[in-house]
């Protein structure tokens, strides 16, 4: 799924990196634990995460993951931002809850990650 579908099918706002919504995700992860992020994520990932620090950011360096979206209304702050930008990578903010926005996702196409042993 392009990023730009996700966009439209959340009703998201572009944070930071519109100038990569044509990049394309294969599977989405919903979190709010970065050690679960760091266990079960790598980079062709949509990450949503209710949290907005800059954990979420140097989390997703880690991983080259470049795709968040921020659940239930958060936003995260000018230098989360700023880092978002630097590292090239997506940042949206969507005002539905973290369930919400998975399954909106799930009904569109979007599978979640395979986890081992499932």
């Amino acid at each position: 799924m392009l990023l730009r579908e996700a966009k439209e099918i959340l009703g998201a706002e572009i944070l930071s990196g519109d100038e990569y919504m044509d990049r394309s995700v294969e599977v989405a992860f919903s979190c709010d634990l970065m050690s679960d992020v760091l266990a079960f994520v790598d980079d062709k990932v949509l990450l949503l995460t209710g949290l907005t620090n800059l954990q979420v950011i140097r989390t997703a360096e880690m991983l080259d993951l470049s795709n968040i979206v921020f659940v239930r209304g958060k936003r995260p702050n000018e230098e989360v931002c700023r880092l978002a930008k630097e590292k090239k990578m997506v940042l949206m903010g969507v005002k539905h809850t973290l369930f919400e926005a998975s399954g909106l996702l799930y009904k569109n196409g979007l599978n979640g990650i395979k986890i081992e042993g499932d």
